[in-house]
């Protein structure tokens, strides 16, 4: 889900105009007007000169105060009902259609549909396809007759085997039709991309190269809610977890310690007890100089602290991590100490130059084994024969991985 600008010629005469007074590649909601064609509206000027092809999407129109249409649109109230109807927007219930009009303008950069039948198709094809998890943010008044909402969508494309998961945050920016009081336009744009123009060729990219290869091994992790994913970096808020921690020498792709944290949850404790694996396995540096770094491996969520057995070595410890917002840039393949120094400088300059306040030190989190070889199989189709290829050259490809850096805080705005 995300967006499109759309000119005053994308509109039929016999309807309300959107205008939108989005410019490219702008990341903020755009004033987004409805009038109908029987009003006057004054053009202005832009301050600075654009190409033809430009100018056709960044024509601002300037709404003299007596055009304005006399409407008695409660855009407060749709403002509630949009917080009660929009998580429904994947599940059995549904949203409500009759809050649409029939002739309904849904853009985002890779599909388009002028009716609410199109737009509800829609949403029941990404339903069946990829079984979609929708949270919505926020809902806000940002015109006469427009309001935005701020949403994260986590799909699973269940049609390929290893059903990748594909991240989507944005905007999307509902207009108001004012002779109907119904939503009559909805325009999505995605965090991930620049052009949110239909049809985005940089948005059919963001789509494919989250269908990569790699896979999560089916086991519990710490629970984390992605707030925002730009092109580089995805932005999280992280519930409390539990670690059982032990020191790792001075290398973030290391394993050294593996062997005595995972020692404490096969029974090598005070009670013996067992406990069930989870992943991802960390490694954090404390500074940037590398002279303290931790290997930890996360215990289930069900667990207290005050009710765990105790270590039975003194170089091992448990730990409450308190949670709060990260930053993470996913990768796959090897962990070489040059990789993940490159992956950690990369992401703390891009979370400054954003305007965020990275926080010393950073993690390497790997779901598989550290300490397992994996192999990749690679399948070559010639015709109608499938052969099989065994190699160590894509050795470990699959492995999903990840760098974090902990963030001061976080505003989505």
């Amino acid at each position: 889900m995300s967006g499109v600008k759309l000119s005053h010629q994308n509109f039929r005469p016999n309807t309300p105009l959107c205008v939108s007074f989005r410019q490219p590649g702008s990341s903020r909601p755009a004033n987004y007007h409805l009038l109908p064609p029987s009003k006057t509206l004054t053009y202005k000027s832009l301050s600075s000169p654009r190409t033809a092809e430009s100018s056709k999407w960044t024509v601002r129109l300037s709404l003299v105060e007596e055009s304005l249409p006399k409407s008695t649109v409660d855009v407060e109230q749709l403002v509630g009902f949009l917080y009660e109807d929009l998580p429904h927007l994947f599940d059995d219930q549904g949203i409500d259609r009759t809050a649409y009009d029939e002739r309904v303008k849904f853009r985002d950069p890779i599909t388009k549909h002028d009716t609410i039948s199109g737009y509800l198709f829609n949403i029941a094809l990404l339903k069946n396809l990829f079984r979609p998890e929708f949270m919505l943010h926020w809902v806000k008044q940002t015109g006469p007759y427009e309001i935005t909402t701020r949403w994260t969508m986590v799909m699973k494309f269940i049609l390929l085997p290893w059903k990748p998961e594909l991240v989507f945050t944005g905007t999307s920016i509902m207009g108001i039709n004012p002779e109907t009081g119904k939503f009559c336009s909805h325009l999505d744009f995605w965090d991930s991309i620049r052009e949110n123009n239909y049809f985005s060729m940089e948005g059919l990219w963001d789509v494919f190269k989250q269908l990569r290869v790699y896979k999560t091994p089916d086991l519990e992790t710490p629970k984390y809610q992605i707030l925002k994913r730009t092109a580089h970096y995805e932005a999280r808020k992280y519930a409390p977890f539990i670690v059982v921690e032990g020191s790792s020498g001075d290398r973030l792709s290391g394993s050294t310690g593996f062997n005595d944290v995972t020692g404490y949850i096969f029974g090598k404790n005070s009670t013996m007890e067992k406990i069930p694996m989870t992943t991802p396995v960390f490694t954090e540096a404390y500074d940037s100089q590398l002279s303290t770094v931790s290997i930890q491996v996360v215990l289930p969520l069900d667990k207290d602290i005050s009710s765990l057995p105790d270590p039975n070595k003194e170089t091992v410890k448990l730990r409450k991590v308190e949670g709060g917002y990260a930053a993470a840039v996913k990768f796959s393949g090897r962990t070489s100490e040059d990789i993940v120094r490159e992956k950690e400088e990369f992401l703390r300059a891009r979370l400054i130059k954003d305007g965020l306040k990275p926080k010393i030190g950073c993690l390497l989190a790997r779901y598989n084994d550290p300490g397992r070889t994996w192999s990749v199989v690679m399948v070559f189709i010639l015709n109608t024969n499938v052969r099989f290829y065994f190699g160590s050259a894509v050795d470990c490809i699959l492995k999903r991985n990840e760098v974090l850096i902990w963030l001061e805080d976080f505003v989505l705005d």
